[in-house]
């Protein structure tokens, strides 16, 4: 199942990881594997935490508030210096989709770990990247070609024009960053205006970036997204798809791969997802993507995708597609960054499945809230949280004695299963959530359990719009 590529030297010895929590500790631990020396950085608040120890050696980088230590690229390559490291992994989030910051550590002499800048440029917004869409013939979600602005009278009035051509409802997106941050769904004209004015203030002050556009919102949408990885001498491959639409406020709490969507089942189940890999793999290429990415799509109840955006990183959910095919993602981010050529993977073998839960500090009860606190008690199945096993791998941003701290997001840990097939990694999960105590902090552990069960879940015909509501029946 596994493949062991062979041995080749690396073009680089230390790696600075520009990043912290669960996502530090996994590159972390693959660059022990492969004799790699590792350098963190941390935070005042993160100080204490398991991936400042874990690392060869650490680098301080200043106050607990992100924007003064992990979004600061200054003092990051500063680090970099002073530590000799010749490469700098991004992990995801903060940095790692900016392009800024990669022309800095490469203008530097050290390797960036991640597609090289202009793919960052390319896809660093959601217009860019709908623009590359439609270059190869690839159709994204109906909808505005072209920002606007919530100041600009004549972008309300094309706003308005264009959501009468699309049809209601519509969703306001911020052009820049992700992770639900800056969308509204809008049912009617008369709320438009407020929410394209909330969503520019949104997009303003989390990614320096007022402008906003508007699609029709899918229904019953399925957020499908599929793994691609490229290296620098031409080769590109789609490692499956991943199932993430088990949401919260537009955020991901559980993904899977395979998709159980019924419009995946049988054999023109298999011509739609090829035809979806295809799709991606266009998307990429025309670019030319290099390293680990992942391309995202809507689908409606008939199995119809258009492309969302490319997230030109690892993303959180990538153990769901290592558990499947065997790979080490992180391992070759490394090698492709150093130059070597993908092995044939055409043919690789996706085996079983693989769910994914995100164990976050929050309270589902009160609308997914979340709730930063101390953690004294920390029991994991498997006993430990560096427990990696063919079966249940959990990976984990704290230890006891630590804290879910309010300047971060809230997710504690990932527990992740893979099963023969769907029903028995869901049982798996369960029964490790089950063996799972973290107090006194507030988790959602309970209610990804009630889903785990649910007649929804266990069916695989869920939606994007199947977790809130179901959390506010859990409650009364």
């Amino acid at each position: 199942m596994h493949y062991r590529p062979r041995v080749m030297a690396l073009q680089f010895n230390k790696v600075l990881i520009a990043n912290r929590g669960e996502i530090a500790r996994r590159v972390i631990r693959t660059c022990k594997r492969l004799g790699i020396h590792s350098v963190a950085v941390y935070s005042e608040a993160d100080a204490d935490a398991p991936h400042v120890s874990e690392a060869d050696e650490s680098v301080f980088i200043g106050p607990s508030s992100a924007r003064e230590s992990y979004l600061n690229a200054a003092v990051i390559l500063q680090a970099m210096k002073s530590t000799g490291a010749d490469a700098v992994h991004p992990g995801y989030g903060f940095l790692s989709e900016n392009s800024a910051f990669a022309r800095q550590v490469i203008a530097s002499g050290a390797v960036f770990i991640g597609p090289p800048p202009d793919v960052l440029d390319a896809f660093g917004d959601k217009m860019k990247a709908r623009h590359v869409a439609l270059s190869v013939g690839v159709s994204p979600v109906p909808g505005m070609n072209e920002p606007l602005l919530a100041d600009d009278a004549d972008g309300l009035a094309r706003a308005r024009e264009a959501c009468a051509a699309i049809g209601y409802p519509v969703i306001v997106k911020a052009v820049g960053g992700g992770g639900g941050i800056g969308m509204q769904i809008v049912t009617q004209e008369a709320a438009l205006e407020k929410a394209i004015r909330s969503c520019s203030d949104r997009g303003k002050a989390s990614f320096a970036d007022a402008r906003v556009y508007i699609e029709r919102y899918v229904d019953q949408p399925r957020h499908i997204e599929v793994q691609v990885f490229a290296d620098k001498h031409g080769a590109a491959y789609a490692l499956g798809e991943r199932e993430c639409s088990l949401q919260r406020r537009h955020q991901k709490i559980v993904e899977e791969t395979p998709s159980p969507a019924a419009f995946f089942s049988g054999e023109s189940g298999e011509k739609r997802r090829a035809s979806l890999f295809d799709a991606a793999l266009k998307v990429v290429r025309k670019v030319g993507y290099v390293g680990a990415g992942t391309c995202e799509f809507v689908a409606n109840s008939n199995g119809e995708f258009f492309f969302l955006e490319v997230n030109a990183r690892l993303q959180v959910e990538h153990p769901v597609t290592e558990m499947v095919t065997g790979l080490d993602l992180v391992e070759w981010q490394l090698r492709v960054a150093s130059g070597e050529k993908l092995p044939d993977w055409s043919q690789i073998q996706r085996r079983g499945h693989s769910i994914e839960a995100r164990i976050c500090a929050e309270d589902p009860s009160k609308g997914f809230i979340p709730k930063p606190g101390p953690i004294d008690e920390l029991i994991w199945a498997g006993s430990a949280s560096e427990s990696q096993t063919p079966e249940l791998r959990i990976e984990s941003a704290v230890r006891v004695g630590g804290a879910v701290t309010p300047y971060y997001d809230p997710m504690i840990a990932k527990v992740v299963v893979w099963g023969e097939d769907r029903r028995s990694a869901i049982e798996r999960l369960d029964a490790a959530l089950a063996m799972t105590t973290i107090a006194p902090c507030t988790t959602n552990i309970a209610f990804i359990r009630s889903v785990l069960v649910s007649e929804e879940f266990r069916s695989g015909q869920y939606d994007t719009k199947f977790a809130e509501p179901f959390a506010k029946r859990l409650g009364k």
